[in-house]
């Protein structure tokens, strides 16, 4: 796949519009990859594993996703859904990741 997609202002038939998806899906994904690298430093630097649940960080990271998209015009609170699987699977996977570097 190509790498080559135009902004959405820009499309001007489905196909544009898929390629551009598909293009974004593989940002997102690439910044996911990056943000549970994140989890794993965490998970490598936190000391205690009590430490690896905080609610008013999730708390916090969640509303920021919410601001963030009202400002952007987006669906803040299906945005805040998403954010919150995001931030309890994060979560998880440093658990895991603690768990694995400490066995």
């Amino acid at each position: 796949m190509t790498d080559d997609f135009k902004l959405p202002d820009d499309c001007t038939d489905m196909r544009d519009v898929r390629t551009g998806v598909d293009a974004t899906d593989r940002e997102l994904m690439a910044l996911l990859d990056r943000r549970f690298g994140y989890m794993r430093a965490a998970a490598r630097i936190k000391q205690s594993r009590d430490t690896v649940r905080d609610e008013g960080r999730k708390a916090a990271v969640i509303a920021a996703a919410a601001g963030d998209a009202r400002a952007r015009s987006l669906p803040a609170e299906k945005i805040a859904e998403i954010w919150d699987l995001l931030v309890e699977t994060s979560i998880a996977y440093e658990l895991e990741e603690w768990d694995r570097l400490r066995s």
